[in-house]
């Protein structure tokens, strides 16, 4: 007979074996391994502290090299769900979602895209952006309980970020999200995870042990930045919101910003500067309706109904075309 002693016995043994298993799964993890480029890194010189640092850094970019293709087709996912009405929705934590915050947070100044096309969740809530509540990270109700908060549907793409690929917070958020029919996308470093399981295309860039041990927010947290810098520039190019290689969607909110606004359609249309603010000024304090009256030589209505007819999409309103995607 099973008394209440030998239950809670049980269950300590049950929670100890749990504990036991983690540890060694973070033990075989890459991103946890010593890195023997760096062995007595306490005794280097700044110079060679640098040099082994930048040697090791330039290692990231051939490791997301091996994951264009997935991030390929995150790209258009994005853009569709974006097209559609959807959302891209991060959600990380630690220095993971440090880094989805920040990509999701210079999206709207960038390409003028609404504040709610690109959002993030923190492990932590907004306070951890600053200070650390890493542990949060280990509980899979908070990250189920932050992802329902933002009712993901099908319409929606949320991708978890991870280095580890294992964080119980997230991996829980993406498998709530997938289940609820969003589309679902990893960024992880380690190959064969949880997070990767979770979610429906797994984003790897497996960039090897970090100068030191365990410091993720070096070559994961530079591999991640890379790869969401990859997804959401992507996106709004799919878009429309770039023309050529131009930020034509700059959001015109500061002197700085309205002097690239400036230089942007003179560089587009191959116009002097003078000609370029009296546009901009006629246009509203739109590029993108500066540039199509230009390019398609319509007045400012024509210009912002083309833009209306093409979502956004500036070559498709210049050229009042509109194939799919």
């Amino acid at each position: 007979m099973l008394t209440s002693s030998t239950i809670q016995e049980t269950a300590g043994a049950q929670a100890n074996d749990t504990k036991k298993d983690q540890a060694s799964l973070l033990q075989q993890l890459t991103t946890e391994s010593q890195n023997e480029a760096s062995q007595g890194f306490d005794t280097k010189s700044a110079l060679e502290i640098a040099r082994i640092i930048n040697h090791e850094d330039a290692k990231v970019a051939a490791a997301v090299k091996k994951a264009i293709p997935e991030i390929a087709q995150v790209i258009d996912q994005v853009a569709r769900s974006l097209r559609d009405g959807g959302r891209l929705i991060y959600i990380g934590a630690g220095s993971s979602g440090r880094l989805a915050a920040l990509d999701a947070s210079e999206c709207p100044p960038t390409y003028s895209s609404a504040p709610g096309q690109v959002q993030y969740i923190m492990a932590g809530g907004p306070k951890a952006l600053a200070s650390a509540v890493e542990v949060n990270e280990d509980s899979e109700e908070l990250g189920q309980r932050d992802i329902a908060r933002r009712r993901p549907t099908r319409k929606d793409v949320v991708v978890g970020l991870s280095a580890s690929g294992r964080t119980p917070y997230v991996v829980a958020a993406v498998a709530y999200a997938r289940a609820r029919g969003a589309h679902t996308a990893a960024v992880t470093c380690n190959h064969e995870t949880p997070l990767a399981a979770a979610a429906e295309i797994a984003i790897v860039a497996e960039v090897g042990p970090e100068v030191i041990s365990g410091s993720t927010r070096m070559k994961a947290g530079t591999a991640q930045k890379m790869v969401l810098n990859m997804i959401t520039t992507g996106a709004m190019t799919r878009l429309g919101y770039v023309y050529e290689n131009l930020m034509v969607n700059v959001h015109m909110q500061n002197s700085k910003l309205v002097e690239r606004g400036i230089r942007i359609l003179m560089c587009a249309c191959k116009i002097d500067r003078e000609i370029a603010v009296q546009t901009i000024k006629s246009a509203g304090r739109s590029v993108p309706v500066a540039l199509v009256m230009l390019k398609a030589k319509v007045d400012k209505p024509e210009a912002v109904r083309r833009l209306a007819k093409s979502d956004g999409n500036v070559r498709l309103a210049v050229e009042d075309n509109m194939p799919e995607l």
